[in-house]
């Protein structure tokens, strides 16, 4: 049984993990950090006092690959949701409040209904949407859709900006396209909201670290590697400074690292090179019986709004303009929306702000293009991320997507 060295711990190399063990194969799991997770983890933060997610992730119910992947280590109940898809909004410009409502079917009957649809759309808004099913891969969202209306204000604007972190209209329609080819355009059992309620670590990382290791294999922390050696077409070592570990005829190895990562470490690898932030903000109370678990906002600082049972977290992607607001100044801001979608008062609870500078790559038709495919010239390596040619900007479902991806090319 040959063996697979996995280079990350994030969900990649975990989804990569786990599809070699399942097949039978000897797998290591080298992580340079001393917890798994990357990205999409959970850890204690001590100004809380609480264990919290360094940032919030949705799920939704037509990622394949993330609930295939949640179904295999065992924790598929422990992502939740309504059970339909439904999507609460609050406009703070304006106090409206309504909710989206999809039907379940292939075709979305939800749209001739004026109760069921954002509040001042018609359909042919949603046909619109269409375009973006046929954009080209150079094509960006400003070039294929008018970016302007009440649909684009109070849903697509906030949904696109959410899945691929960037200024909507800058952002790749291609990229946009598929994410509407697998949920809006497939009908609404395909987009169900779902969250880690106790935790992402405890819904997708530490079952498959139990996983992996109840099927032979083994992760080793603290291990940063420098190097790779090749010799012709194949990868032959691994250098991690203080060790080098041979990668014997017949042994693979997957790259799940970083984009800032690989990209030194193979030869004329082109990766992602702009990036954008993502702002997560945490109080520490008991949110109001009333709240739905996610909310999206219009017209503030804060964009979704999510339910814990002991706390109220807040996402804003496409976030740079955030990074160099002053904590305090930032936690007041934010929780001032938090307080109106709320309907609570009073100063901010105890609180922690969370600022990934490069949370993903800039979802731009020109990012797009730099990303690599899994498979590389060497016969024994292959490539795994979200920032990796998936077809999906970088989600769950894009990471998790390219583990599977690089596990297939590698057999």
């Amino acid at each position: 049984m040959s063996l697979v060295h996995v280079m990350g711990a994030g969900l990649a190399g975990l989804s990569a993990a786990v599809e070699f063990v399942a097949a039978g194969r000897a797998v290591v799991v080298h992580e340079a950090s001393p917890q798994a997770g990357g990205r999409c983890r959970s850890y204690f933060d001590a100004a809380l006092d609480m264990e919290i997610d360094n940032g919030n992730h949705l799920v939704l119910s037509g990622n394949r690959a993330t609930l295939a992947y949640a179904q295999r280590i065992g924790a598929r109940d422990r992502l939740v949701g309504p059970g339909s898809a439904t999507f609460p909004f609050v406009d703070l410009a304006s106090g409206a409040r309504w909710t989206l409502r999809a039907n379940e079917g292939l075709i979305p009957f939800w749209m001739l209904s004026r109760a069921r649809r954002v509040p001042g759309t018609r359909l042919r808004e949603y046909l619109e949407l269409a375009k973006l099913l046929r954009a080209g891969r150079r094509a960006r969202i400003g070039d294929t859709l008018a970016c302007r209306g009440p649909l684009w204000d109070r849903l697509v604007e906030p949904f696109l900006v959410a899945a691929l972190n960037i200024e909507a209209s800058q952002g790749s329609a291609a990229l946009a396209g598929q994410v509407v080819r697998e949920t809006l355009a497939a009908g609404g059992r395909n987009y169900h909201p779902l969250v880690a309620r106790d935790g992402l670590s405890n819904a997708l990382v530490r079952p498959a670290l139990a996983y992996i290791e109840a099927h032979g294999g083994s992760v080793v922390f603290g291990r940063r590697l420098r190097a790779l050696a090749f010799e012709g077409e194949r990868v032959a070592g691994l250098d991690f400074g203080d060790a080098h570990v041979e990668v014997k005829p017949g042994e693979a190895v997957v790259l799940a690292t970083p984009p800032q990562v690989a990209g030194p470490l193979v030869p004329e690898l082109a990766t992602p090179t702009e990036f954008r932030a993502i702002v997560n903000a945490h109080y520490r109370t008991a949110p109001p019986p009333s709240l739905p678990p996610i909310t999206g906002i219009v017209g503030g600082l804060a964009q979704w709004l999510f339910v814990f049972p002991d706390r109220l977290s807040v996402t804003i992607s496409n976030g740079d303009a955030c990074l160099d607001t002053p904590r305090e100044e930032l936690a007041q801001r934010i929780w001032a929306d938090v307080s109106k979608v709320a309907g609570l008062s009073g100063e901010p609870p105890r609180w922690q702000i969370v600022r990934e500078r490069r949370a993903t790559f800039a979802a731009s038709p020109a990012q797009d293009a730099l990303r690599p495919g899994a498979a590389t010239r060497w016969r024994n390596l292959a490539l795994a991320g979200d920032w990796t040619q998936t077809r999906l900007p970088a989600t769950i479902e894009g990471a998790i997507r390219s583990g599977v991806t690089a596990a297939k090319a590698l057999r």
